[in-house]
């Protein structure tokens, strides 16, 4: 691979057009992430702890920020040396232009999560799997397309909105590239599970050709008929992502009193080392301004790390031979893999967490039984008050969707799961209340 189409600013179906003198093709898929509906709805998603009373823990919209801020900066450091190594880029790219590619990616790399976060997606997938209603659909669908029904993956999803006409996001390859964070089809059925690229997948059958399109375009090594290497700024994506999810969740732990300040300390301590002054945290300071030094700092620390074991493979991640996580990869795994196993534990396992998710594998199939049912009659001409009235509380692209191509049971499935999978945690327990007639408001 090579950085010169790996950078490109294409939208698929459109030409290429001057960039604006204030903002880069890329500065702008950022802007049209962040003002997108889809990117709005992230407000009120899971990020680990459910339907948040308290203003300080993280939501999907904060979570996403996060990331986008340490992507950036790491694709500024990353695009410093990279130009120096590569002269021939000078002329067309800048470091800020590896640092908005980076930072649009990561800004778009939740999109797809589903209410309740990881617990959504396994109750998505359990509907068809377990679900009596759903196991119904097996027999109306392929064999391929029921096996992308048995797992929902966010990824995908997030890969299908950010190209649904629709919302009219039209990113670059670049961006779409480094987005792509497992670039292989659902039904790629010989995934390696110790190359971090293929440990899930990042596309729908529905999305298949269009991903192929821009791996084409972007130059992209295929390794199998239905597999790519990772464009090289994804890992940097994930890099962002791991360093957030792992430091920020082990912040708001703390703040929730599920994890002691002493053990956040002795936990950050491996990776914060000399910078670490115990004395100085013993003082006055309160405790959101003591989190917020040690978080700032560790973050510090492993984009350095990070971007450092990315430069020196970078020739290795160019001929597809480099596929592991670059936080596995750098002197903090041991310390970051401590974190996770007490996040695990005292964190992900807490009581809140665990109830709300419950209710969450509750909700989604509910909401999932009556749609699809509703979709099932419509496309059967079937007279129902109930599920007319279903059909009616979609939305008109939804809709419209469904109308246009009337025998496809797959196609009436996929979109119901949009619906269901965007919306917000909220949202989708409000709207499965009033369906049941739990509640009238």
């Amino acid at each position: 691979m090579n950085w010169l189409h790996l950078l490109s600013p294409q939208r698929m179906g459109q030409k290429i057009v001057p960039a604006e003198l204030s903002r880069s093709a890329f500065e702008q898929d950022y802007d049209r992430i962040i003002f997108s509906h889809p990117f709005r709805k992230l407000q009120d998603k899971t990020q680990v702890h459910p339907l948040p009373e308290h203003d300080f823990v993280h939501t999907r919209l904060t979570h996403s920020l996060e990331v986008s801020s340490v992507g950036r900066s790491m694709g500024k450091k990353v695009g410093e040396v990279i130009l120096q190594r590569h002269p021939e880029l000078g002329g067309e790219f800048s470091l800020f232009d590896l640092g908005a590619i980076v930072a649009a990616a990561s800004l778009a790399h939740d999109l797809g999560n589903p209410p309740f976060g990881h617990a959504g997606e396994d109750a998505i997938s359990d509907f068809f799997l377990r679900h009596p209603a759903g196991q119904e659909f097996k027999s109306l669908v392929t064999g391929v397309e029921w096996s992308e029904l048995l797992s929902f993956e966010g990824n995908a999803q997030g890969f299908r909105i950010l190209n649904k006409d629709n919302y009219g996001l039209k990113l670059t390859c670049a961006a779409l590239g480094a987005f792509t964070k497992y670039p292989c089809s659902a039904s790629f059925s010989q995934r390696d599970a110790s190359k971090k690229s293929q440990k899930k997948f990042g596309f729908f059958e529905t999305e298949k050709q269009i991903f192929s399109e821009i791996a084409s375009h972007l130059a992209l090594i295929q390794v199998a008929p239905q597999a790519w290497s990772r464009h090289p700024l994804a890992f940097l994506v994930e890099a962002a992502d791991d360093i957030c999810y792992s430091i920020i969740d082990l912040e708001d732990g703390c703040r929730l009193g599920l994890v002691s300040f002493d053990q956040t300390v002795d936990l950050l301590e491996p990776i914060l080392k000399q910078k670490l002054n115990r004395g100085k945290l013993s003082s006055g300071y309160g405790l959101n301004e003591k989190l917020g030094v040690l978080r700032a700092l560790a973050i510090g620390e492993l984009i350095e790390a990070t971007t450092r074991v990315f430069l020196d493979n970078e020739q290795q991640i160019l001929d597809g031979e480099f596929d592991r996580a670059l936080t596995e990869s750098c002197p903090f795994s041991d310390a970051l893999k401590s974190i996770s196993d007490v996040s695990f534990q005292k964190i992900y396992r807490a009581r809140h967490v665990v109830e709300i998710e419950a209710t969450g594998h509750e909700v989604i199939p509910g909401l999932l039984h009556e749609f699809t049912q509703a979709g099932l009659c419509g496309m059967k001409n079937l007279r129902s008050r109930k599920y007319q009235n279903l059909i009616l509380l979609l939305p008109e692209e939804i809709r419209e969707e469904i109308r246009l191509r009337p025998d496809n049971v797959y196609h009436m499935l996929r979109q119901i799961i949009d619906f269901i999978s965007g919306m917000t945690d909220r949202h989708a327990v409000s709207l499965y209340r009033k369906i049941k007639g739990i509640s009238m408001v």
